[in-house]
Parts: structure tokens; C-alpha cells; sequence
């Protein structure tokens, strides 16, 4: 069951806090437990509910191609402003079956695609090489790397060109990643403290990489603790704090043991999300 009242709040509380952009269905959700026709309607609800005040991006993307081409096109046909398609998992194809993967979406379907490259997630990495033979399609936009690899960041700029969008993917390395030629970061921290991340956003795009600093450092306890254990445990249990909703996920995961929600509870006091 799909608690509509949490999302839609959770959403106002995003949007009051100054947020870019949301992603509906990000893989720090509990999308893999969804059936096709929740996340079509946590989708849709989304895109309702943000009625074009930011960005919504769709989390996309299977093992199966004609699959992924099918969640594009409803994200297309809702309204979404473009999709997150993450590289295909479990069957782990070559750099040659990534590139006709992503060709595929890209000609079946005319809507804004970043590229999601999560390899700890789906066992395959995106290289430097395939990323920026795509970047030329014109309907691939950018991409969401998740790898922490900082060395990346300027060979993808190098290889791809200053009009294609780097969006970091992991939050203890985010700020570097923008000092590099980032331009943004799908955040897992910022599910918890949307306002204090904005505000590390909008500065470092600004140039202002003291502020950021200061305010990187405020968080970094809590990008640590929100890894703690699997997502989106940690960051469900550290909103249901918040009183935003329920700490409860799908089976196989897990809400996270005592000794992982005192650690949460302790990076929310530094960061100031509540009282000490």
C-alpha cells in the first residue's frame, strides 16, 4: 500500500525547502519492492503534485530493454520532465550491449535521459569511453555517477563536452565532484536535510566553496550514517523522525538495527536537524 499523504507532504516539505529538482522511483526509494503499476502511480502522483514548480525526473531502467523503453515512455506520457535510466543489472551486458541499450531508449522515445551509472548497486560499470560515445544522442542529457571516483569527473568532461550534464550520485564525495565540473548531485542526504543541501548546492555553483564547505561539513556525519545499512532504510527511518512518515520498508530490507538509528540520530543533532 502506497501511503499518499507522507509522499504528497514529503514532496510540500521538499519543495518549501528549496530543492532543484526531484526524482520519483530513485533507486534510494524502495522501487526495486514496487510493482509496475505503484511506480507508475508514485510517478504520476509526483508529477501531480509538483505541477511544474521544479524538475521531475522518473527513475527508470531494467535488465530488459523493451522494458526500460516502456517506463520512459509513461514517463513521457505523465509529464515528467525527464528519466533516470540506471544501467542494466543482474545480466551485466558489455560496454557494446550499455551503448545499444541506451541507443535503443534514445531513438524509441523523444524525452531528456540521464544516464545512471551505480555499479556497487548493478554490478556493471559504465566507462568514461561508452558515456561519452552516447553524449553526442540527442536525447541523452547527462549523467548520475555513483561511483565516488573523483578522478572520473574531468575525463567525463574532457570526453563528453561542457554541455553535458554531471550530476554526482554520492554524497560524502558530491563537493568535490562539483569543484571538478559537477553540476549537480541526486542526493540520498538530501531526502533528510533538503534545505541544508540546497543551500551546499547553490553555493558551490555560485563559486562559494567556503560556504559549501561549512555546510558539507555539518553533513558529513549524516551522508556517512545514511549508509549505514541498506537504503532506504536509513533515510525512511531518519524522515519518520521528522515526523514526515513511517520508518517501515519492503521485505528483503530491513529498518535499521539500534546501534545504526543512534547513529542517525546522532548526525541529525549535528546537523542540526534536531534538538540535541
Amino acid at each position: 500500500m502506497i501511503d499518499e499523504i507522507a509522499f504528497r507532504r514529503i514532496i510540500e516539505w521538499q519543495l518549501q525547502s528549496g530543492v532543484h529538482g526531484l526524482v520519483a522511483c530513485g533507486t534510494t526509494g524502495e522501487s526495486a519492492t514496487l510493482s509496475a503499476q505503484e511506480r507508475e502511480t508514485i510517478i504520476e502522483m509526483c508529477v501531480q503534485t509538483v505541477a511544474g514548480r521544479v524538475p521531475v525526473v522518473a527513475g527508470a531502467g531494467s535488465s530488459s530493454t523493451a522494458v526500460a523503453i516502456e517506463q520512459v515512455r509513461h514517463a513521457k506520457r505523465i509529464g515528467a520532465d525527464a528519466a533516470l535510466v540506471v544501467t542494466p543489472y543482474y545480466n551485466r551486458p558489455d560496454q557494446e550491449g550499455l551503448f545499444a541499450h541506451y541507443a535503443a531508449i534514445n531513438d524509441a522515445v523523444q524525452l531528456p535521459i540521464i544516464l545512471y551509472n551505480v555499479p556497487k548497486r548493478t554490478g556493471i560499470d559504465l566507462s568514461v569511453e561508452t558515456t561519452a560515445r552516447l553524449s553526442p544522442l540527442p536525447n541523452i542529457v547527462g549523467l548520475k555517477d555513483a561511483t565516488g571516483d573523483l578522478a572520473r569527473v574531468a575525463l567525463l568532461r574532457a570526453a563528453c563536452g561542457a554541455d553535458f550534464v554531471l550530476l554526482s550520485g554520492d554524497d560524502p564525495s558530491q563537493l568535490g565532484f562539483l569543484a571538478q565540473g559537477g553540476q549537480g548531485c541526486i542526493s540520498v542526504t538530501a531526502n533528510v536535510a533538503p534545505r541544508t543541501c540546497a543551500q551546499l548546492q547553490s553555493a558551490a555553483l555560485a563559486g562559494d566553496f567556503a560556504a559549501a564547505r561549512a555546510l558539507d561539513l555539518r553533513l558529513a556525519p549524516l551522508h556517512q550514517a545514511l549508509f549505514a545499512s541498506p537504503s532506504p532504510g536509513p533515510a525512511k527511518f531518519a524522515c519518520a523522525e521528522l515526523g514526515l512518515c513511517s520508518p517501515e520498508v519492503r521485505l528483503p530490507l530491513q529498518t535499521p538495527n539500534p546501534a545504526v538509528q543512534a547513529q542517525i540520530l546522532a548526525a541529525m543533532r549535528a546537523a542540526g536537524l534536531i534538538a540535541a
